[in-house]
């Protein structure tokens, strides 16, 4: 399973670029870094080299479309973020045809994302937190979409969205998501648990009784 960074904050995208294989951002976290877009996106290319998601604004196909071309044209590595809207899968179909890699993202349900893949999308973006907060089952969903991709062999790849905890990590890891997309702050809780404090302390209070 791929690991992208879900972040557009340039140091947290330096500290994990050893590990992760690609970056997600919305004009969400865009808008918390207080710098133009463009650079934000140009500069993050620069520090990791696999698909770095950048989101379009419009709402109107061809307002998509242009801002697509735009924004691919910042770097080979950007890959553009389409909402789940029927002129978003205009976009979509439309951008597939000119090369132009795509994130089709809001998707919460498996008709949307049976409908992104037959319009071309390169990923699919299942929100799994924000239906898990409405009592949903977020992961139910991913392994659903799984399931109709295997069907019809789609090469749409599977990308676990809106992860919120370690947990959500290791169960889209287990239904064999194709990518997940994690926090920084998430992301830096994968490396820790008590039992692994807990043996290197006691091994560390052991080799302290051992002749110098």
């Amino acid at each position: 399973m791929k690991l992208f960074i879900d972040t557009a904050n340039v140091s947290e995208i330096r500290e994990m670029a050893w590990l992760v294989d690609g970056v997600t951002t919305n004009p969400s976290l865009v808008a918390r870094e207080k710098r133009p877009f463009r650079d934000v996106i140009a500069e993050i290319c620069e520090i990791v080299d696999g698909p770095i998601s950048a989101e379009v604004t419009a709402l109107d196909a061809d307002g998509m479309i242009a801002e697509a071309r735009d924004l691919a044209g910042i770097h080979d590595n950007v890959v553009v973020k389409i909402p789940m809207t029927e002129p978003g899968m205009q976009a979509v179909a439309r951008l597939s045809g000119e090369g132009i890699r795509t994130n089709v993202t809001l998707v919460f349900s498996a008709n949307q994302a049976l409908l992104a893949a037959k319009c071309g999308a390169t990923f699919v973006s299942p929100f799994v937190g924000r239906i898990d907060d409405i009592g949903g089952d977020g992961m139910g969903l991913v392994a659903e979409i799984l399931g109709v991709y295997e069907n019809y062999a789609f090469l749409t790849e599977v990308l676990a969205a809106s992860i919120r905890h370690p947990r959500h990590m290791i169960e889209a890891a287990t239904l064999g998501a194709d990518i997940a997309t994690v926090p920084y702050a998430v992301l830096k809780k994968l490396f820790d648990h008590p039992l692994t404090d807990t043996g290197i302390e006691r091994f560390l209070k052991d080799w302290e009784g051992v002749p110098k």
